[in-house]
This record gives C-alpha cells, structure tokens and sequence, in this order.
C-alpha cells in the first residue's frame, strides 16, 4: 500500500567501534523495516563462515567495510515508524574518513551521536560533535551504547553525560537527550530497556519521532542553482530551457526573476520538464527546466531568484568555518576550488582567524595554515563574485566544498558575507611592482618607437567563430598599417598556457587569470594584444583588467548589447567586416592608441 508519510534525513556518528552499525541494524530489524528474509540470510551467512551474528553485518555491504570491520562510506538505509519513513546515515567513524561523515551528514535534518559506555567519550566523540554543529545540524539525540559491557551502571552512564555535556556546552549545543542502550542486546532502542530500571526516559526509538522536520523548503526563498542551459534548433524550436533543481521556494509563470551574481532579470515564460503535463508552478526539491521572456545570456553557477524575495548576498569575500581534510595544509596564497550548490570557483585563503582544536576546544589565533582535521573560522575570497546565503538562512547555498587537486579535501558552511576588500590579484598587482625587474627602456619611448600605446583589446560575443574572424583580420590591419600587434587565439592559449587544464569549462577563471598575466607581458613589451574570449562577463573582464594594469584594456562587444555602457565598444555582428574594422580603427585613433601622426 501506497502511502504518503514524511520522511526525514537522520546520520549517525560517533567514535570507530563505538556501536552505530549495530544501532542502525537493530533499528531496522526491529521496526521490520527489513526486506523479507534478509535477517535470515545475514544469520545464516554467519554460520556459514563461523562468524557470531552481528546486526551491523546488515550494513557492511562493502567488500572493505567487511575485511575491515570499520565503516568507509557513507551507508544509506531505511526503516519506517507509525509516524513517519526515515532515510538514515550510517557516517564513517575513523578519523581517517571524516569527510566522507561530513558528506553523508550534510543532507541530515537531525543526529544520533553514539557514545561506547566502556570506551567513553573520545577525541572523535567530540569531533563529531563538532562537526554535526558545524554542519548546522540542531536536533540531536546521544545513545550511550553497549550498556552491557559497562554492568548497566548507572554510575557510568551519568559520568560520560556530565562530561559530554560539558564539551558540548562550549560550543552552544544542547541535546534533546542522552539514552543508554545496548544495539547488541535490543535494550532502549525500540524496547525500553528491562536491564535499567533506573533510567525513566524514551527509547531510542521514541526519541527519533521527536525530532521535528525543519521549515518545509518550499516556504523558503527561491533558490534555483543553475546547473546548465540547453538550446534546441530542430523543427524551428528556438528555446533557450535554464536546466537544474530547486533547492529552495517555489516559482510560478509569469514571475519576475532575477540572476546572481550578474543582476540580469526577465520572467518565466514556461515551466519544462521531459514527458511531463504542462505546469503553472513548481517548488523545491524538483529537477526543472524553464524558459525567459527576455532572452538573456546567462551562465551555469548563477542562481535563479524571485525578484520580490529577500535575495542571496553577492561577493567575493566572506568569512567561513571550514573542516579540513585534506594530506596538505590548506594554506595562504594557494589557489583552490570552491563548490557550492552549482558555483564553481576559485579559492583562497585570505586569513586565518583562529584555528580550534575539535576535540579539546584550545583556540589558535597565530597560525597561518589550517592543519589536517583542523577547524578553522577564516576568511575564504574567490577569484571573482559569485552568489550565496548565511548558513543560518538557507543551508543549500550556504555550504560549500573545497577541492585540491580533484580531491575533496576541506568543507564548510558561510557564516558572514564581508565588503569587497581587495582582491587576491589586486593585493597580487601590488605585490607585482616591487617584485617585477623593469626594463631600462621606457614606455614612452617604446610607444614613439612602435607609433602606438599599449592595449589589450579583447573581442567577446556569443558568436566564436565570428569573433575570432574578426580579430585575426583586425591584427592583419594593424600589422599592415607598421603596428606591433599580436593576435592570441584560444586554441593557441588551450594547447599551450592552458594545456594542463583538465576541464576548461571548471577552470575558466583560472584560465583567465593566465590570459591576464600574458596580457600584461605583452603590453609592458609595448605591443597590442587581441584575443578573443567568447561570452565574457564583466567580472571576468575585471580579472584581465586587474592584471593587466597599469596597462589599458578595450572591450569590444561583439553581437547582442550584453555589458551597455561597461563595453568601450559596440559592433553590430551583422555588419560587413570592413565596416567593423573601421570602427575599431576609428576608436583606436581617437583614443589616441594608434598615434594618428605616425600613420
């Protein structure tokens, strides 16, 4: 039978060996959430191989999980109550695995934190602790496990809740509630437990359909993460369909929305989807696929708003806490990669505010690298804007990941956006004059020498072929005209500057950074650089202008009126290419680049 209960997200975490495999096990053995016969099918596999039946042997599924004994990824189970359908998480335990407990806890709504009775509370337990609140993670329950082993003692049982509570305390968390249970012998879990008369409280069990389910998304603001952008041409279908999920609110047609970082807005025209009835509205938590009124250039990484709704925070520099994971520090100066909701960006580490110790709370407000399994509050400032919420007021876009070399090696959650300070390639720039041996010639009398002022002209448009033709044909001019000019193709940069790039498209900005750094070596050599970079935006022109200076740089907008008055220069892509060199010949003398007495 079909039925239409909630569900909620819930992780289990705690110290390796402490018992969480088990206490998943028992719960779905006996709330008979089990598939038919598979209880059997475990027992029997155990007297097969001589081994003692265990319940976590329903979750070690995993080749290594079995020949280890200890948890690696991140298991997905589920079990069922009269109440509600939970998906639950069964996180790794070993330190050496936190990031992928950091992955599995990041969708949970509430924790079940399990603390060895023998064992107590360990460097782990409180680690995980911490990470749970870092992950913003509210609801949480502790199961003091293996009871049994500890003689039911009361005694011990108050003492690891008295010390726990004391950690957990210093970082403002407060359980709902500690429960003592053994997984093993089914005490507290879902039965109360016979063995320990003293304890009056709930199970375990009684507790779980406590937890509250958060505020539902689709109350939320609207949030929809931009993953790609399809264009269709057959049969005369011109639709232009904006591709993703909903992360948060709802939209209707006819809405007015907005794109962050890039400001651009228009209206939802339709509301797309693969094989399905034609829709009004949507909300949260469903893949959708929408059409503008207003045809406008957008890209993947921007998020969709509703114009009429408080609206995500838009910057290059803000303040974090960061769980780092990573074999190397995470250090200063170093460039990363930042990944929250569909954004992809570069990253630094700007400042270190103070580094804590997870497991012993001492704060370190000296150090200026972020050590493995370090949390850190720091200031984290991306190559270029991009947009985000507070974690504190929507969590899907205000948590990231940070990836060195493809590995996930740190993550975190957004706690302030911060004023635009100056940028890392600005500090860079300024770093650059005192570093970079000058020539002995100067700029003057290298332009009286080539008859022109240095520039780079970047020619950006929708269209790359006829971008590229126009700038191979504008340096042929120029050349011909005796101008020391030099046109940099794309092709030329991806074969050689950028032949290490895996993925261009996730590493654009760092692939603009080496076209800004080439750009400034041809214009301190006085010549006239052209390249052609297609759909630009204004913060990546901002990235080449940055450093390119002192130097000037022309944009010339190439096709549809994309950047207004930010363009030093318009052309109607419809026109004939003679008349297009003209102009730009045209602006050059005017702005007095091309000198026109030495013509």
């Amino acid at each position: 039978m079909i039925t239409n209960k909630e569900q909620m997200n819930i992780v289990v975490v705690g110290h390796v060996d402490h018992g969480k495999s088990t206490v998943i096990g028992r719960l779905m053995a006996d709330t008979g959430s089990l598939p038919k016969g598979k209880l059997e099918q475990i027992k029997e596999m155990c007297a097969i191989n001589s081994r003692p039946f265990e319940y976590a042997f329903l979750l070690d599924a995993l080749k290594d999980e079995q020949s280890q004994g200890i948890t690696i990824d991140a298991a997905r189970c589920f079990f069922k109550t009269s109440k509600r359908h939970y998906i639950i998480i069964d996180a790794p335990g070993h330190i050496e695995f936190l990031k992928n407990m950091v992955t599995g806890a990041s969708r949970a709504e509430a924790a079940l934190l399990v603390i060895d009775a023998g064992e107590g509370v360990r460097e782990n337990s409180r680690r995980h602790g911490f990470m749970v609140s870092l992950l913003g993670i509210k609801q949480i329950v502790v199961l003091v496990n293996k009871m049994d082993l500890a003689g039911y003692s009361k005694d011990v049982f108050e003492k690891i809740k008295n010390e726990f509570s004391d950690f957990l305390n210093r970082i403002n968390v407060t359980p709902l509630a500690y429960v003592p249970v053994s997984a093993r012998e089914g005490e507290g879990i879902v039965n109360s437990p016979s063995k320990m008369p003293w304890y009056k409280g709930e199970t375990a069990l009684a507790w779980i359909d406590r937890f509250e389910k958060e505020k539902p998304k689709e109350q939320q603001p609207f949030r929809f993460p931009v993953q790609d952008i399809y264009r269709f041409t057959e049969d005369g279908d011109n639709r232009r369909i904006i591709a993703g999920t909903i992360e948060t609110g709802s939209v209707k047609v006819g809405d007015e929305v907005i794109f962050l970082p890039s400001g651009k807005k228009s209206n939802i025209k339709s509301i797309e989807g693969f094989n399905i009835p034609e829709r009004k509205i949507i909300s949260a938590g469903y893949a959708a696929g929408f059409t503008l009124d207003t045809q406008i250039y957008i890209r993947q990484g921007e998020i969709m708003c509703r114009s009429s709704e408080s609206l995500p925070s838009v910057s290059n520099t803000f303040k974090a806490n960061i769980f780092w994971v990573g074999k190397k520090p995470m250090i200063q100066g170093k460039k990363y990669k930042l990944k929250s909701a569909s954004t992809r960006a570069t990253v630094y580490l700007k400042k270190v505010i103070n580094i804590i110790d997870a497991s012993s709370l001492d704060t370190e407000t000296n150090k200026q690298k972020i050590e493995k399994h370090d949390v850190a509050e720091c200031i984290l400032q991306t190559l270029k804007p991009f947009a985000f919420d507070l974690i504190s007021k929507i969590e899907a876009t205000g948590r990231f990941v940070i990836v060195d070399d493809y590995e996930i090696t740190g993550g975190g959650i957004i706690i302030d956006s911060l004023d635009k300070s100056p940028s890392f390639l600005a500090e860079h720039v300024e770093q650059r004059k005192f570093s970079w041996l000058r020539s002995s010639i100067r700029p003057e009398d290298r332009a009286l020498r080539y008859k022109q002022k240095p520039r780079v002209l970047i020619i950006t448009g929708n269209n790359s072929e006829l971008a590229e033709n126009l700038a191979r044909n504008l340096e042929e001019m120029l050349f011909n005209k005796g101008k020391s000019v030099y046109y940099l193709g794309i092709s030329n940069i991806l074969s050689g500057l950028s032949g290490d790039m895996k993925d261009i498209t996730t590493d654009r900005d760092e692939h603009l950074r080496r076209i800004g750094e080439l750009a400034h070596l041809f214009t301190d050599a006085g010549m006239i650089l052209i390249t052609s970079i297609p759909d630009l935006d204004l913060f990546e022109k901002d990235i080449i202008e940055t450093l390119n200076s002192p130097y000037e740089t022309v944009l010339i907008n190439y096709g549809s009126k994309k950047f207004n008055e930010r363009s030093s220069l318009y052309i109607d892509e419809d026109a004939p290419l003679e008349k297009s060199l003209d102009i730009i010949l045209e602006y050059l003398r005017d702005k007095e680049v091309l000198l026109e007495y030495y013509i």
